[in-house]
């Protein structure tokens, strides 16, 4: 076994164990560390490098799990034959152009592992497998595990204001399955008018437009929607997003709020509040939710896990107002649960012992400092021809480009997919006519985003 070299700084924004197993991966990536070749014990290395021992097993069980290295009983730890591919490019963690023109690639995203602790989830994992592996024999509660709905209970009065029953609480699969499930509710309340944002979220639209009811779209001033051009004297149903609405950013302020839960009061209105990303917030307390000043039950109110979590589980929930939940209870029987029940059990766990708000603390910490290294980049690498909007919380800013520039909003996001940069023309997901486009920064590590936005400068040219 040859000795590692390996260092480790003190001033790094990381946790030991992150940048140790960063290192380790780009020696495994890099053939320095061969194939097969045991890596050093777990004491030997931590006495090395004059770390803990848990912070070596913590670095190591992330290889594990990420398919690096293995662990043999009794033998320890071997590197696996990983490959970074033919067309990858050097340090960046990106892919050059595997093809002989850009046009006609696809690149592979840049990702930032030290955004999620998949070590304490993993142990959650296998807390499930070793002690509730029997539950896993039948099939899910269509409503949501008992557990996972005790536990988001608790985590929405606690984080954003709303009292909530586990009885009148549903888990599902994303957006989707939640809208198909309000969907339901409101034909079986009589109500076949729904407003919605303009601009606004263009699947949940199609969804509620393919389910049978009349669309009625309503502009978005700076502080929300327009509650005037609401519908009066008919009950109907109205889908908005009052903490960070898309994609203008705009904030519907309180007075407002309870203008909109009069509205719903005074014409036995529903309201759909979707707060999708409201824990990430950067500046100043998250806003509170517009469920939580609800004295006239009328919020149906929908919450994800998949922006504070990753994006593979596609764990959404909602919490009804009581006259909704009393329906949802007469049909949910005609439903199947379409969230993993390992995975809900998981997360369950992972919030009861605490991980689940560290974690938010650490994104809410992390993502403020990329945002601002984002918005900087941007005005020094991009001045005069783009232009940051939509910069206070979430996972992704709004590039507003020169529309009277050479090239489409799509040929731009092409562009920067090139160079592993996440972009989506905004008009692809809202209808409108535009050449913004939406720039998921979370996903770069934060050390490569100056880098990337002069890379993008040099792809977009002028």
């Amino acid at each position: 076994m040859k000795p590692l070299i390996l260092n480790l700084d003190n001033r790094d924004y990381k946790f030991k164990y992150e940048q140790l197993y960063e290192a380790l991966r780009e020696q495994i990536l890099d053939g320095f560390i061969a194939a097969d070749e045991k890596l050093p014990s777990l004491r030997g290395l931590a006495a090395d490098l004059g770390i803990s021992v848990t912070t070596v097993d913590q670095a190591y069980d992330q290889l594990v799990v990420e398919g690096y290295i293995v662990s043999r009983p009794q033998r320890g730890f071997f590197a696996k034959k990983v490959s970074r591919g033919p067309a990858w490019n050097g340090s960046e963690g990106t892919r050059s152009p595997a093809g002989s023109g850009q046009d006609d690639i696809e690149s592979a995203y840049i990702h930032d592992p030290s955004c999620f602790d998949f070590v304490k989830w993993k142990k959650c994992v296998n807390e499930v497998l070793n002690y509730h592996s029997e539950r896993l024999l039948y099939e899910s509660d269509p409503q949501g595990e008992p557990e996972l709905r005790e536990q988001v209970a608790e985590y929405v009065m606690r984080s954003r204001g709303v009292e909530a029953s586990p009885e009148r609480i549903v888990i599902g699969a994303g957006t989707q399955q939640m809208t198909s499930h309000i969907a339901r509710i409101l034909k079986k309340m009589g109500i076949n008018l729904v407003s919605i944002e303009e601009p606004g979220y263009l699947p949940v639209r199609s969804m509620l437009r393919d389910a049978g009811f009349q669309i009625n779209r309503i502009p978005v001033r700076e502080d929300g929607i327009d509650i005037s051009m609401l519908p009066g004297n008919i009950q109907s149903a109205v889908y908005v997003s009052p903490s960070n609405q898309f994609p203008t950013g705009a904030v519907m302020p309180v007075g407002r709020r309870y203008e909109l839960l009069r509205w719903a009061r005074d014409n036995g209105s529903v309201i759909i509040e979707d707060d999708y990303d409201s824990e990430l917030r950067y500046f100043g307390r998250p806003v509170p939710a517009m469920k939580s000043l609800d004295d006239g039950d009328s919020v149906a109110y929908l919450g994800s896990f998949s922006s504070t979590l990753f994006p593979a589980v596609k764990i959404s929930y909602m919490v009804l107002p009581r006259k909704m939940a009393d329906i949802y209870q007469e049909i949910k029987g005609e439903y199947s649960q379409t969230c993993s029940k390992s995975e809900q059990l998981t997360l369950a766990l992972f919030m009861k012992k605490g991980y689940y708000y560290t974690n938010i603390r650490r994104l809410r910490s992390l993502n403020s400092r990329k945002l601002e290294r984002t918005v900087n980049a941007v005005e020094q690498h991009l001045r005069g021809r783009v232009t940051v909007q939509n910069t206070r919380s979430g996972l992704s800013v709004t590039l507003r480009v020169d529309p009277d520039g050479p090239r489409s909003s799509a040929e731009l996001a092409a562009k920067a997919a090139s160079i592993g940069l996440d972009m989506d023309p905004i008009s692809a997901v809202t209808g409108q006519d535009t050449s913004a486009l939406t720039y998921y920064y979370s996903q770069i590590p934060i050390e490569l985003i100056d880098k990337k936005i002069r890379d993008l400068e040099q792809l977009w040219g002028s």
